[in-house]
């Protein structure tokens, strides 16, 4: 007997002597296809229709195929085909709903796509007709949130995310798709609150309930009032902020292990025997080689969780004792396609072994510590479009954890020690540290660390000014904080000075090149002031009397460096171009730098001729600041410890907005037609009662 093959709804005998044939389910969408309603010849014809294996490849295709004026002329059976999809979902049978759930994402996938032509028909009238839209939008509405909510199968349960995903995702720009409003007047974040409050469905749905969640707050957040983020702002309960919690940081844990395994492997690999053969001529392309796509759309939901809702700034804190185990996934789980922004969701295996702590009996992770080794890999090369927007939405949530007043007081909590171990950029003159030595410190220490690591690594050609700025900011806040509380940190604060102090070499080397594209003076006149905060107020915050005798052996140290950035500015603020407003307001900033260097430098060349000594030793130095402090005379400055806070609506509108398109389109590009196959499905309903 021939062996019959099957290809694009067709049954073909492989003698070819005969026409195919059609599997049942293609003859019968071909027959909604027509101006006729189908169900004249066959009563049954829907119910018949939903027992059917879906074909969403010939369903796609053959409404993608028609035109726009051929679609009009079906409307009347398109309309028919996505009601009775609404009615399948009521149905006991669970192959019904399947079926109907995916058809649903096949007609509002296939007739968006004719949205993108020229044929100007609305989509929402295309669907379901604008008399019954309201009614039939209300009972798909209520319809996946009963399935969502109910104790079932966890495989429709899935289902009715990827429908939804599929719904919110349909159009690049998703404030720009009319089916959200029904989404808005018929809330489901009830139902995705209860799946993350359950340990069971958060494992199975946790990954598509949050970036769903992400994604439903960001329609028309500048425009309307969204019901999605005045609901998220105003959550309390404790197991439903964990549990998301839980699933961002599983997220993010799996992209670091990732990361560590890629960089374990080119470690041990060739390149690392030839680089070590000639040096570390080639160590920096080498490292662009570790590559793992960054995860911005857990990410997003991350910035709108600690935007929106206070109650979820002390989940970055908890601990996750089970983020160190492994474990096996109860069901098998279907392979996903990886894409660019990592929306691939995380298998459930996906925390570690490599995020127990180093030592089990001190120690646990949390999220911020995931967070930030999460930062500091896409933070290393903003070259790359992806990496720089996650890098900027990773200062961004930063920023909003070091306004936060309950943030900071768990970050400056001398009981809550963690050992972090950021991941470092390779560099020919510093040497890799190892992961033992890591002290045990406040978090505040690994944000600083953090800070510190991103202004020695990205002084560059393509120089990322906002960046810089917003990493300046961090810092500036924190500080603040510890002036305001009096917390005496103990923290290697030099490394952060001479970061800061080669930031403004380099701003004075490129004066030119950086000119050209930026308004140096703003990130110069941050940098002059964070020094100006320790001048003015770092008796109250350093920790040791020492440590300010130490700033001050710094700056005489590094004096050539202000005294040439005073000489820039002094040339550029006396000329009457555009940058003399600015450069008068670093020049104004620099005077008790400047009046630091002028008391002191005198009686230091005094105290070395009067002993006979060429050059002075670090402790000579720090004697003669000690034995002069009384007769300085510094000016007071007004506002070092104000700022500006955060607002998104005002600042970062454009950038959100872009950020959205861009996740939506990676989402909607996940869906692909092996995430929604049935093989799953079917093997669990295998039996219709």
């Amino acid at each position: 007997m021939a062996q019959t093959e099957k290809k694009g709804g067709l049954l073909r005998k492989s003698s070819a002597s005969k026409k195919p044939l059609k599997e049942k389910v293609v003859l019968m969408y071909d027959e909604i296809f027509t101006t006729d309603d189908p169900s004249k010849c066959n009563p049954r014809f829907w119910e018949e229709l939903f027992l059917m294996k879906v074909n969403l490849e010939y369903l796609e295709g053959k409404l993608e195929a028609l035109d726009g004026e051929e679609l009009m002329k079906i409307k009347d059976n398109i309309n028919c085909l996505f009601q009775h999809c609404i009615q399948a979902l009521g149905e006991e049978h669970p192959i019904r709903v399947v079926n109907a759930l995916q058809t649903l994402c096949a007609l509002i996938r296939g007739v968006h796509q004719k949205n993108k032509s020229t044929s100007g028909f609305d989509i929402i009238n295309m669907l379901v007709g604008f008399d019954k839209a309201e009614l039939c939008m209300k009972n798909l509405m209520e319809s996946l949130d009963s399935l969502l909510c109910a104790e079932g199968s966890e495989s429709l349960k899935s289902l009715c995310l990827k429908l939804l995903l599929c719904l919110v995702t349909v159009t690049d720009n998703i404030s720009q798709n009319t089916i959200l409003e029904y989404v808005m007047i018929n809330s489901i974040f009830e139902a995705i609150l209860q799946i993350l409050s359950s340990p069971l469905s958060r494992r199975e749905h946790g990954y598509d309930a949050v970036v769903l969640l992400a994604l439903l707050v960001n329609y028309r957040k500048y425009e309307v009032v969204n019901p999605y983020i005045v609901k998220l702002s105003i959550v309390d309960d404790e197991a439903t902020l964990n549990g998301m919690g839980l699933v961002i940081a599983q997220a993010l844990s799996e992209y670091n292990r990732q990361y560590k395994d890629k960089e374990e492997e080119h470690q041990s690999g060739f390149f690392s025997a030839l680089t070590n053969m000639v040096g570390s001529m080639f160590i920096a392309d080498a490292d662009e080689k570790i590559s793992v796509q960054t995860n911005e759309a857990i990410l997003l939901a991350l910035y709108e969780a600690v935007h929106l809702n206070r109650n979820f700034i002390t989940v970055l804190a908890q601990s996750h004792p089970e983020m160190g185990l492994m474990t096996t996934p109860t069901s098998p789980i279907p392979t996903t396609p990886v894409t660019p922004l990592g929306t691939t969701p995380p298998s459930s295996d996906v925390i570690s072994s490599a995020e127990l702590p180093l030592d089990a009996d001190v120690q646990t992770s949390n999220l911020l510590i995931t967070f930030l080794k999460y930062s500091s890999i896409v933070m290393q090369d903003t070259k790359d479009e992806h990496r720089l927007h996650s890098g900027k939405l990773c200062l961004i949530i930063l920023t909003c954890i070091a306004e936060d007043q309950y943030a900071n007081a768990f970050l400056h909590d001398d009981n809550m020690n963690f050992r972090v171990n950021l991941h470092r950029m390779p560099m020919r003159h510093r040497k890799k540290a190892a992961d033992k030595n890591l002290p045990c410190r406040p978090l505040v220490c690994a944000v600083l660390d953090l800070m510190v690591e991103f202004i020695v690594t990205h002084m560059m050609k393509e120089f990322p000014m906002d960046l810089y700025v917003r990493c300046i900011q961090i810092v500036h806040k924190l500080l603040c904080y510890q002036k305001k509380c009096r917390v005496r940190l103990h923290y290697t604060w030099r490394e952060l000075w001479s970061a800061l102090i080669s930031l403004l070499k380099f701003l004075m080397s490129n004066e030119t090149v950086l000119l050209a594209k930026h308004n140096i003076f703003t990130l110069a006149l941050m940098v002059v002031n964070l020094f100006n905060m320790f001048i003015t107020y770092g008796d109250t915050f350093l920790p040791t009397p020492s440590s300010y005798d130490e700033l001050y052996y710094e700056i005489i140290r590094m004096h050539q460096n202000f005294d040439n950035l005073y000489s820039m500015v002094l040339r550029l603020s006396t000329n009457a171009g555009q940058w003399k407003e600015p450069a008068s307001k670093v020049t104004h900033a620099l005077v008790n730098i400047r009046a630091i260097i002028n008391h002191f430098n005198p009686k230091i060349e005094s105290y070395a001729a009067v002993n006979h000594i060429s050059q002075l030793s670090e402790d000579q130095v720090l004697e003669v600041v000690r034995s002069n402090y009384d007769t300085l005379t510094l000016k007071l400055q007004d506002g070092l410890d104000q700022y500006e806070r955060y607002s998104e609506q005002h600042k970062e509108a454009t950038f959100f907005k872009e950020l959205v398109r861009s996740i939506s389109i990676n989402v909607r590009k996940n869906l692909a037609f092996n995430t929604l196959s049935q093989e799953l499905l079917l093997k669990e309903f295998s039996t219709i009662s």
